[in-house]
């Protein structure tokens, strides 16, 4: 009879292989990463942008194992296959996807069966030439009978090597060239088949990137990953990660935010711009501000002054796509009825439907609009660039500020950039409503709250109006 101790080392020892071989049942995602897998249930094509060691990897290899094995967790929204699926996962280079794809799949090759696909579903490996290591193909038991097939690829082999097969799955891990992500995505129209991509966009506002971030199409969906969705990260750590990272590479190493280097139109960090909501002050003023859209969204933002320090606070924001004004002043309504609001000069245009000016549509349906659209009352005009360094010089002297929730305003403010020294127009909606309220701020004005209404005893008060969207 072996004595106590060995018995207890030897349980130990089995209970670290079960779990090393068993990682994908214990796989609990963050919030980005769920909201990541959730929406594979609606778009076809996924991107996961993210900083550096944040988890991007190891959520698409998640991904890849579910579907290969069927073993989805109860607390799974995204899509599903109930049959063996055939899938390519691919990386830059063979030996980048050979250290990091194959390792998170099946685990290091002395102790296969350690990465996210469980040890007992992996039926066999075939090696693949002339790479050393590297695997070519995976063959995976899937829980309902059937094996599937995941195929190792690398953006180097050209896009000749990405043809040929029909696939109900494509992960692209790292940016891929756009010919060898279109023809990827090609080899899953047969079936009707999804892409996800999970990469750090070091190489700025690529063709990939732009087709997320710029291109509408209800096949397509970005989810952005910052160092502060890292729950693995504590929190002290991440002032040592974000130093320790070269300032042009900073923004898109730890925010997933595109390298535009010297293209930024804002230069600053969200950090250094950022606040917590609070109640603004019954003497300081308020404004809102438009800007009109329709195939690009509906923007607002709500802008409080502060005169006695001359600092600006924007505090609320809303973005909307292809609905009517009435629908936005619905929403808009709520920030405060007598506020004024600022608009563009495209709020002179006539409606085709109704013949009406948009900002009259505006103000016949409530909202107190200026009565001339935003402009500077000195000989600065309503030009782009007097806006913008406004808004640029009040970010460095400490005079801008946002709320620290107001996610959309920051993502904006990320990717807002000059191609050729021009700006370019495009995802720069809430960034066009801020720069007409601060270029109409002498018409702010104080508003006073609503008087309180007794609440039912039955129910719950809402929440403060200050809160913003």
């Amino acid at each position: 009879m072996l004595p106590l101790q060995e018995v207890l080392k030897a349980l130990e020892t089995e209970q670290k292989k079960r779990v090393q071989q068993n990682k994908l049942a214990l796989y609990r995602p963050y919030t980005k990463q769920s909201l990541f897998h959730a929406k594979g249930g609606q778009f076809r094509e996924r991107l996961l942008r993210a900083g550096n060691q944040l988890g991007k990897s190891f959520a698409g290899a998640a991904e890849a194992a579910f579907h290969a094995t069927g073993l989805y967790p109860d607390w799974w929204e995204g899509r599903r296959w109930d049959r063996p699926t055939t899938g390519w996962a691919g990386g830059v280079t063979s030996e980048v996807t050979r250290d990091t794809i194959q390792r998170l799949l099946i685990g290091p090759l002395e102790s296969r069966g350690t990465g996210l696909i469980p040890a007992r579903c992996i039926e066999d490996t075939t090696a693949a030439r002339g790479v050393a290591d590297l695997m070519d193909t995976i063959l995976i038991s899937h829980v309902n009978g059937g094996t599937s097939r995941i195929r190792l690829k690398y953006f180097e082999q050209g896009r000749q090597k990405w043809q040929g097969e029909t696939l109900d799955w494509v992960w692209f891990d790292e940016e891929p060239p756009e010919d060898i992500y279109t023809e990827g995505l090609t080899r899953t129209n047969a079936t009707g088949g999804i892409a996800w991509t999970t990469f750090t966009p070091l190489l700025g506002m690529s063709s990939v990137v732009r087709r997320f971030l710029m291109e509408d199409s209800e096949d397509r969906s970005d989810t952005n990953m910052t160092i502060d969705d890292a729950e693995h990260i504590a929190p002290e750590e991440r002032a040592r990660i974000i130093n320790s990272h070269p300032a042009h590479e900073r923004e898109a190493r730890i925010n997933g935010t595109p390298s535009l280097g010297s293209g930024v139109i804002f230069p600053v960090t969200d950090e250094s711009i950022s606040i917590e909501a609070f109640p603004i002050p019954p003497h300081w003023t308020v404004i809102g501000a438009l800007d009109f859209g329709w195939d690009h969204p509906t923007a607002a933002v709500r802008l409080a002054w502060d005169r006695d320090a001359d600092a600006v606070y924007v505090t609320h924001a809303y973005k909307m796509r292809e609905a009517v004004p009435a629908i936005h002043v619905a929403a808009l309504k709520a920030w405060g009825e007598e506020m004024p609001w600022a608009w563009p000069h495209d709020g002179l245009q006539h409606d085709k439907a109704s013949g009406e000016q948009l900002a009259a549509q505006y103000r016949k349906l409530g909202l107190k609009m200026l009565p001339e659209r935003a402009q500077y009352e000195n000989e600065r005009g309503s030009g782009v660039e007097a806006g913008l360094m406004d808004m640029l010089e009040r970010m460095e002297t400490g005079r801008w500020h946002v709320f620290s929730h107001l996610t959309e305003w920051f993502e904006e403010k990320r990717l807002y950039h000059r191609k050729d020294g021009r700006v370019v127009k495009e995802f720069d909606d809430l960034m066009s409503a801020s720069r007409y309220g601060l270029m109409s701020l002498r018409f702010a004005k104080t508003v006073k709250p609503k008087p309180k209404v007794a609440a039912v005893p039955t129910l719950r008060p809402g929440p403060q109006a200050w809160m913003g969207r």
